[in-house]
């Protein structure tokens, strides 16, 4: 027995390392590379028109208001090339546009319901959703626009969160203790909006509890995105040139969005493979002659076709020619339904049992 199928053997064994290779399996069957870019692309193309809401916004608060003029050039957004130098330069003749928030509000709802558009779609493709339930062109757009409004007034609330933990510590002298609380508070609300949008957005719903520790998994590494993001603007562009570092910017957002939008596919396969049991996976599953199999595998590739089920009326059973080699552990809480052992045919053949004759 070589290397790879000792390792195979051992993984298959322990829990702790089935379920990390179980996910990241999931993610390249569901091709999750590919639904991280859509999510990137209708992302990045709504960064664009906050832009000109935030610079918008930005010039009612900064007009006549020396104090708020100050609070922006001591932040960090002085060290954003393009954006910095313009604060720099012409802080005190900022105004607001009503032309501009208008614009920028239409083009900003348009832009994030491509995002939930697009996160729906991922969501189904991870829970493996037939195309016949999946939800019509106006029920996604309406769910989705419920998510927008939850996730905005969640982003306002972490916001108001922030101000008042900061400004408490500059009060009280407690800089680092409210800085603390700030970012607590932001993970507590980060993980409501993800097990939100896990919950709402995928077409069929599934317990609250099989799609928590995927939000809490994806809650805490957004809050160190957003810290890794917030120290790189604040540093590693200070000083930067216009051009590169506009570049710079173009560049690090595309890196940034994609790697926000691969850890909430991830994650949420994450939530899928436990809720399935579709683990323990072999590591040789990838090859078409493989036929050292096991159950997990085999519940997911009969997953995978009936997600392609068009129809209604249509019936999709999933069958092999032998049974599997490795059959599923047994566990302690077998007498649970959770983990009963499920059939050899996989889910599809169980909810659509062979016609007789």
């Amino acid at each position: 027995m070589g290397i790879s199928r000792r390792f195979d053997a051992f993984q298959r064994r322990h829990r702790w390392l089935a379920l990390p290779i179980a996910v990241v399996y999931k993610f390249v069957d569901d091709q999750g590379a590919y639904l991280a870019a859509l999510l990137t692309y209708y992302g990045f193309l709504s960064l664009f028109p906050l832009l000109l809401l935030g610079v918008t916004v930005l010039g009612y608060v900064l007009h006549g208001d020396p104090v708020a003029q100050q609070a922006v050039l001591s932040s960090a957004l002085r060290n954003v090339p393009v954006i910095g130098d313009q604060l720099r330069g012409n802080v005190h003749e900022f105004s607001g546009s009503t032309a501009g928030l208008v614009v920028g509000v239409v083009v900003a709802i348009y832009g994030a319901l491509g995002v939930t558009q697009a996160a729906q779609h991922a969501l189904d493709e991870v829970w493996a959703v037939p195309r016949a339930e999946r939800p019509s062109i106006w029920a996604a757009y309406a769910r989705g626009a419920l998510v927008v409004l939850l996730v905005g007034l969640g982003m306002m609330l972490t916001a108001a969160l922030s101000a008042l933990a900061t400004a408490a510590g500059e009060t009280t002298g407690l800089g680092a203790l409210g800085r603390g609380t700030a970012t607590a508070a932001g993970v507590v609300v980060n993980i409501g909006l993800f097990l939100m949008a896990y919950h709402l957005l995928p077409a069929k719903r599934s317990p609250v509890q099989e799609r928590w520790i995927g939000a809490v998994v994806a809650g805490v590494t957004w809050q160190v995105l957003l810290t890794i993001g917030t120290w790189l603007v604040g540093t590693r562009l200070q000083g930067a040139s216009a051009a590169y570092g506009f570049f710079g910017i173009v560049l690090g957002l595309l890196a940034w969005i994609y790697l926000a939008a691969s850890v909430f596919v991830l994650c949420a396969e994450l939530d899928a493979v436990l809720a399935r049991r579709l683990l323990p996976r072999s590591l040789f599953s990838m090859y078409p002659d493989d036929r050292d199999t096991t159950v997990a595998d085999r519940r997911a590739y009969a997953s995978y076709a009936e997600s392609e089920r068009q129809k209604d009326h249509q019936t999709v059973d999933v069958t092999f020619d032998d049974p599997p080699l490795v059959p599923e552990p047994r566990r302690s809480d077998q007498s649970s339904p959770r983990w009963a052992p499920p059939s050899d045919r996989g889910p599809a053949a169980e909810r659509h049992p062979p016609r007789p004759g």
